[in-house]
């Protein structure tokens, strides 16, 4: 399989006053087109500004990112905005839902940016909303769902433009013990289904559902393994 992400040797300083502080610090990292990939680290390891940069909502200040055979590394503002809008899937621990938006509505935003027509938006939302067994709580808001309908709506969302990467942040980090088994079956089955998915952790049972862990240690690799036995793995 090919690689989907290739870093090398990426670093990602922040200023404070004159003085840069180093968060990442030469990372080089290979991920293939339908990996399940868990990222750990403790605080201040660096995960949440990789997880930044791998989503292209920041850029590395050394190194290149070459995401889907595009180096995303130098791009502009508004080049990275299109990437992101047509490349990845974003899932995030606030789930992130406009509380005046019906599930659907929800669902059907990126599609707007993309410029799909309503009828079509609306069809495609519902079928997402299917893959999460949502479909009864399409016109509900989401201060009439659940955490975990919350997330699988989220989860609908970053779906719905058939990214080439799913990319989740601490996506169980708000549910109890049982909504966080469901939310991380629903990642096994859209892993099954052929996409791309890296997920951001610290809790280890959470990352036991990866077929591979990265582990991050002031803004290096530290280990990187892969998990002969993941969790909720679907037998074909």
């Amino acid at each position: 399989m090919s690689a989907i992400i290739q870093l090398d040797r990426i670093q990602k300083s922040y200023f404070m006053g004159k003085e840069p502080i180093p968060v990442l610090k030469g990372i080089t990292l290979e991920i293939k087109k339908n990996e399940y990939v868990a990222l750990m680290g403790p605080s201040g390891s660096g995960k949440s500004t990789l997880m930044n940069i791998l989503g292209c909502l920041d850029s590395p200040t050394g190194g290149r990112y070459i995401l889907n055979n595009q180096d995303v590394s130098q791009m502009a503002d508004d080049d990275l905005a299109e990437v992101r809008n047509k490349e990845i899937g974003f899932v995030f621990q606030q789930f992130n839902l406009l509380p005046r938006l019906t599930a659907a509505e929800n669902v059907a935003l990126p599609l707007v940016y993309a410029g799909i027509p309503k009828k079509l938006r609306m069809e495609m939302a519902m079928n997402v909303l299917e893959k999460v067994s949502l479909t009864e709580r399409s016109h509900h808001k989401p201060n009439e769902m659940s955490g975990g309908q919350c997330q699988r709506v989220a989860i609908a969302r970053a779906l719905v433009n058939n990214p080439s990467i799913i990319l989740a942040d601490e996506p169980t980090g708000n549910l109890d013990t049982k909504t966080s088994i469901e939310i991380m079956d629903i990642f096994s089955s859209i892993h099954a289904g052929g996409n791309t998915v890296v997920l951001v952790t610290h809790e280890d049972d959470i990352a036991q559902h990866a077929h591979r862990v990265v582990r991050l240690r002031d803004g290096l690799i530290e280990t990187d393994r892969i998990n002969e036995n993941p969790i909720g793995q679907l037998v074909h």
